[in-house]
Parts: C-alpha cells; structure tokens; sequence
C-alpha cells in the first residue's frame, strides 16, 4: 500500500514522502496512529494544505523531546537481579523495566521508546538508547548486578564475575571432597 508520511518513520522515510509499506503495517500502525495517509489525490492535496501544521507540530515535539533528552543522557540506572557466578541472569532485563526505571528517575517514556533488539541477560553495564522523537536519540547506562555494592564495583569497572580459574578450584575441592569425604570430615573436626 502506497502512503504519505505525515511524521518521520524510522527506516521507511521523512514527513511528505509517498512510500510504499506492506498493508497490514499501514493499517494497523500508520493509519491509526495519525501517521500516515493513503496516497490519493485528494489525500495529496490535503497533505499540502496541512504540511505548514505539521512541520510546525514536529518542530514543537522535538523541542520537548530535546529537554527530556537533556535530563536523561548520561544518566545511570541500577537494576538488582538474581545471578550466577558467572553473570548470566535468572531472568532478564526487558524494555518495561528499563521504562519503569527511567520513570522513577522522573521522566516519563514509554517501552517502545527503548530501543534494545534483545533483553539483557547478563550482569555489567549495558549502553540503552532511547528514542525519544523519530529524530533525537539518548544513551542511558544501566547497571545490572545482584546487589549494591557490587553495582558500584561494576561502575568503577571491576569484573564482579567468577573467573574460569576461581571456578576450576572450586571444582577441584568438591571433586576431592566427594572422592574423599573423609578428608573434608577431618577438616571441619580441627575448625
């Protein structure tokens, strides 16, 4: 289906453009949604009449956009999650809880504004990008860890995860400890 973009629209095209988009994406996102027109004549002259409007309306958006983006890039948000020793997370990190965390930080977004292909599964710092208007994009920081101290040793930048070798020990002692339980029975008798 042939449309008229009244908005930018990530990788289809800029306000004014006559585009072609698959059907069940122009009837069930840009129609809808006001961001988009069936390319007609009539709906080609219509979009001439209100192009002043909307160009002005957009400039007005990104205003606003612009001074949420000045409260929010740079920012750094802590997310407590369970763990392993190796870093990888019970559950994940979605964009509603990247949403959630930013709207107690004071600004209000929605989830479709943050722009991650997959959630975050593993411990560290991870770089967000949120898309606050179709032309204006921030980075936050989110922080995931299991607790607060050890969130403020990722942001110093320590590896807080287990490493191959500490665990190899560890393997070690519960291999010889099952080969050998007499010897871990002597070793709590001297403690």
């Amino acid at each position: 289906m042939e449309v008229i973009l009244l908005e930018r629209v990530g990788k289809h095209g800029q306000m004014g453009d006559v585009v072609r988009v698959r059907d069940g994406f122009a009837r069930n996102f840009l129609l809808p949604q006001g961001r988009a027109l069936r390319a007609t004549k009539d709906n080609l002259a219509k979009f001439e009449g209100m192009k002043a409007q909307l160009e002005a309306r957009n400039l007005e958006r990104k205003a606003e956009a612009e001074k949420v983006g000045g409260k929010l890039e740079g920012q750094s948000f802590v997310v407590l999650r369970q763990a392993s020793d190796i870093g990888q997370l019970y559950g994940s990190v979605t964009t509603r809880d990247i949403a959630t965390l930013v709207g107690e930080g004071g600004v209000s977004i929605d989830r479709s504004q943050v722009a991650i292909n997959a959630p975050i599964k593993t411990i560290g710092q991870h770089r967000v990008p949120i898309v606050l208007h179709p032309e204006l994009e921030v980075t936050v920081t989110v922080v995931v860890a299991r607790n607060a101290e050890e969130a403020e040793r990722i942001k110093r930048g320590e590896d807080v995860t287990a490493r191959r070798e500490d665990r190899e020990v560890a393997e070690a002692a519960a291999e010889e400890f099952f080969e050998n339980p007499e010897a871990g029975q002597a070793g709590q008798e001297e403690e």
